[in-house]
């Protein structure tokens, strides 16, 4: 090979790494391990965070329910923290098995799946009148003749992320206790791509029945996306585990111990206000638990795997017209 090839083929190779890096990265670091060692919590080089898209993925929606918590934890702890929010559940899952995550907001699925995949560490769960729990629903319009879930067979129903614990996974294990197969017995199954769009969905007559949180419907009508008496719950989950912060396994010692100590007592910090400390869907919460049980979530996981199983199947059904 003459030298000009050869130069030719090194710069093609070089800018294809190069392009690759920006990639993987989404133009926020860097680019992977490198990038995630310069990351220290300084307020030169924050803390990446990622949340999941819980209502819609706005950055003037789940960013601004969340930001004044990490500016507490600023405020506290002196670590600082660029935060943003991932397209997709999945999306933020990858970005912390890629390195290029520091701290995530997850739902309990995803919460596994980033455990799984990239050795995520629970950091913290949210406290709102000593409980840590919430509840996924299935909801039908005011007027609907359906009166349980067995009434479902025949039915179409509008599901949130894939990736979602309560628009998703827990409504269609609720639909396979009660005895109806959600491949086999739905009429339609579509894939809104989050609470307030599967809400929206049912809502507007496009479906039977709509999966989502109560906490999303309740922010939904707040917010005026949704009329009050426009929906009433078919069914309510039993109670789940509110959705974790976790932290990449990676971080220094010291580092996840500060932090741990930031979100355990951010509500005793002054010149913090009530109104800072909020949890999912915007939700005021009293505090954060960093020694909420690794088992509940477990538990969880457990009582999905008959949806792990026809996840494959939902999808497909999903996508025919």
């Amino acid at each position: 090979m003459g030298s000009t090839r050869r130069r030719f083929v090194s710069s093609v190779v070089t800018l294809w790494i190069a392009v690759s890096g920006c990639s993987r990265d989404s133009g926020t670091a860097a680019g992977g391990a490198v990038a995630a060692r310069a990351r220290d919590g300084s307020e030169a080089h924050p803390l990446m965070v990622m949340l999941i898209p819980a209502d819609g993925g706005t950055e003037d929606g789940t960013k601004k329910d969340f930001l004044p918590l990490f500016d507490a934890v600023t405020r506290a702890k002196g670590v600082h923290f660029d935060v943003r929010v991932g397209q997709s559940y999945a999306a933020v899952v990858e970005a912390m098995a890629g390195d290029q995550v520091d701290v995530g907001f997850f739902g309990a699925v995803s919460y596994l799946q980033a455990k799984k995949r990239a050795g995520a560490e629970l950091l913290a769960v949210s406290v709102e009148n000593g409980s840590s729990v919430y509840y996924a629903g299935v909801f039908v319009r005011r007027d609907s003749s359906l009166k349980t879930l067995a009434d479902m067979k025949g039915k179409s129903l509008a599901l949130g992320d894939p990736g979602s614990t309560s628009s998703f996974a827990y409504p269609l294990a609720m639909l396979i206790e009660a005895g109806v197969d959600p491949v086999k017995d739905l009429s339609k199954v579509v894939l809104a791509g989050s609470h307030v769009n599967s809400l929206t969905a049912c809502a507007e007559g496009h479906v039977d029945a709509a999966a989502a949180s109560f906490v999303s419907l309740e922010k939904a009508v707040d917010e005026k996306k949704l009329a009050p008496d426009a929906l009433r719950p078919l069914a309510r989950s039993d109670a789940i585990p509110n959705p974790p912060l976790a932290m990449a396994s990676r971080l220094p010692a010291d580092l996840k111990a500060t932090l741990r100590d930031g979100f355990a007592h951010v509500q005793d910090t002054p010149g913090v206000t009530p109104d800072m400390i909020r949890g999912y869907g915007g939700k005021k919460v009293d505090r954060y638990d960093t020694a909420y049980p690794e088992a509940e979530f477990m538990k969880a996981a457990a009582k999905l795997e008959k949806v792990d199983a026809i996840r494959p199947e939902i999808l497909k059904k999903a996508g025919e017209r």
